[in-house]
């Protein structure tokens, strides 16, 4: 049994800055690419920013110059720095992470979310 939990969510102001954060537990062995995803209202869900075991980062347009991902391996645990952040980027924000249990066996693992609110 795999867990992904998500926090640090909340309201901020346009210019504000808020960091996610996302850790995983259970039955793992190794956690391959960690990523953010957000979905507002109405939109379809979008990828914001992914991490590989490695360290190499890619990152949706939008974000890009604004937001930084980072990974704690020790602690299996994801966070997204989210600085000059806009009314545009109010969503639900959903960490995914793609995890190889004890077992060998290889899956994708979604949290249930937390929501970032920009506005005045």
């Amino acid at each position: 049994q795999v867990q992904v939990v998500e926090s640090g969510g909340g309201l901020v102001q346009p210019g504000g800055s808020l960091r996610l954060s996302c850790a995983a537990s259970g039955n793992i062995f190794t956690i391959y690419t960690m990523a953010w995803y957000r979905q507002a209202p109405g939109k379809q869900r979008e990828l914001v920013a992914s991490i590989t075991i490695g360290g190499p980062t890619d990152y949706a347009d939008s974000v890009k110059g604004r937001f930084t991902i980072s990974r704690d391996n020790a602690k299996n645990t994801v966070y997204l720095q989210m600085n000059s952040l806009k009314p545009e980027d109010t969503a639900v924000y959903f960490c995914n992470a793609e995890i190889m249990n004890i077992s060998g066996l290889r899956r994708l693992f979604w949290g249930q979310g937390t929501q970032v609110t920009v506005s005045s």
